[in-house]
């Protein structure tokens, strides 16, 4: 709470911020033109891998969310540790953190592993045979990077906290770059298809998740862990993670369920929806990062004012970097608009199946501009402030309301007036329509100012 000690000024300058941001644009980018690369790379095997790569990445992004949203609870409480001086309880986190992100994703890995066709047949059971069979290898083979990519998540969420963006990028070009030649070598040079992209994935994350514990064993970082790797087990700081973690994991695991529903209904249009869809959800990504890299930046900053008790200039910091987001996301989506063309034709898709890339990617572009920020930037400040139930209730609802249900009702409509528009972008404007709930929201809540009640150290 704000009177749990005395409340000091937190100050970060203007070299201090484009510090913490840049890199992190530039860890953002890097991460999105590799997701990119690797649709491309196995792009040229067919629509039948795109759509099996885009499947499995699916059911990824929804276990990697879950890791994110564990390092960010552990990022947080990190953050406003180091807000209120207390260093010994920062390293303590630090610690709790990356046993759990490990303990965690190897459970899910052993799940993956022994379930796998098991999980994508129960939720894309209707799709192709050749497109199913790509899934299942691709989705074999990556889900043993699942710990190192946990690990990876926690620890660069620490470095966050501590300030040091620098290091979260370092480590993501080395994985990326890794990621890039593993597929240029294995996809082209071994002709090893959608499996040689699953092996470039496996092999950069577990480089990449090595690195950062041998980074994190420096003694002389703020935040750092045991010199030997003894973690221990702190019930205590434990329950302060999973205090955040857990609703943010609940709100992050329900909202990708959500889009594994609406996947599921993508995939009954046919492959070109499928194949369309991947190749926009990709350039999505890439349109969101200038927005995307603030909510990481507002995480470290605001963490640490509540940590101190200083929501004075909590207030200060939101309203100047969300005003970079929108001049920042402006510039990056009229650059996507106009080269939406191109971009769609590196991904070899059939007639069809650019036309509704293009139309996705546009339809995006225009919305991204007017709504992302509020809507998906704005919750890094309730997160930091430790105001995650609510986060994680309005955020259900909305996507359960919205999302989902206004998917199959566009859809069912669409389908009852003769299909005047394509099936899969009445799946895209539920989705925006998701976004406008959430505008409102997450400004409606930052007003009430209840969101400064919710310190945890």
């Amino acid at each position: 709470m704000q009177n749990a000690h005395s409340i000091s000024t937190i100050t970060f300058d203007r070299k201090f911020l484009l510090k913490l941001v840049i890199p992190l644009v530039i860890e953002q980018i890097l991460a999105v033109t590799v997701g990119m690369a690797d649709m491309i790379m196995v792009s040229g095997a067919g629509e039948t891998a795109v759509s099996g790569v885009s499947l499995v990445n699916t059911i990824a992004t929804l276990l990697i969310y879950v890791f994110t949203a564990l390092a960010t609870g552990g990022a947080v409480v990190a953050a406003q540790a180091l807000g209120a001086k207390k260093k010994e309880m920062a390293v303590k986190v630090s610690n709790q953190l990356i046993l759990i992100c490990f303990s965690s994703a190897v459970f899910i890995t052993v799940l993956c592993v022994l379930l796998n066709r098991q999980i994508l047949g129960l939720i894309y059971g209707k799709v192709e045979h050749d497109v199913m069979e790509n899934a299942v290898i691709y989705f074999y083979i990556t889900s043993f990077s699942f710990p190192f990519i946990s690990v990876y998540y926690g620890a660069t969420a620490l470095f966050r906290s501590m300030g040091n963006s620098k290091l979260s990028m370092y480590v993501s070009t080395i994985m990326n770059i890794l990621n890039i030649v593993g597929n240029a070598i294995l996809v082209y040079g071994f002709d090893m298809g959608i499996a040689g992209v699953g092996w470039a994935t496996l092999i950069s994350r577990a480089v990449a998740g090595i690195i950062v514990i041998v980074v994190l064993r420096n003694q002389d970082l703020d935040l750092h862990i045991h010199k030997y790797l003894k973690l221990g087990i702190d019930f205590g700081i434990q329950r302060k993670i999973f205090a955040l973690g857990i609703p943010s994991g609940i709100d992050n695991a329900m909202f990708q369920i959500g889009k594994l529903f609406t996947q599921a209904l993508i995939a009954s249009f046919g492959t070109a929806s499928i194949a369309a869809n991947a190749t926009a959800s990709t350039i999505e990504l890439l349109a969101t990062i200038p927005a995307s890299a603030t909510g990481l930046a507002l995480t470290t900053i605001v963490g640490q004012c509540v940590g101190a008790g200083d929501y004075k200039s909590a207030k200060q910091y939101i309203k100047k970097l969300m005003f970079w987001a929108y001049v920042m996301i402006f510039v990056e989506n009229i650059f996507i608009a106009l080269l939406t063309p191109t971009i769609a034709s590196w991904y070899n898709l059939t007639a069809e199946g650019n036309y509704l890339a293009k139309m996705l990617i546009w339809y995006h572009s225009v919305c991204c501009v007017l709504m992302w920020p509020a809507a998906w930037t704005l919750p890094a400040v309730l997160r930091a402030s430790g105001d995650v139930k609510y986060l994680m209730s309005v955020s259900i609802i909305i996507m359960w309301v919205f999302r989902i249900g206004f998917a199959y009702l566009l859809t069912w409509l669409n389908a009852k007036l003769g299909s005047p528009i394509p099936g899969v972008l009445c799946v895209w404007i539920a989705m925006t329509i998701d976004w406008l709930a959430r505008c409102i929201s997450n400004i409606t809540r930052l007003k009430s100012g209840k969101w400064m009640k919710k310190s945890v150290v």
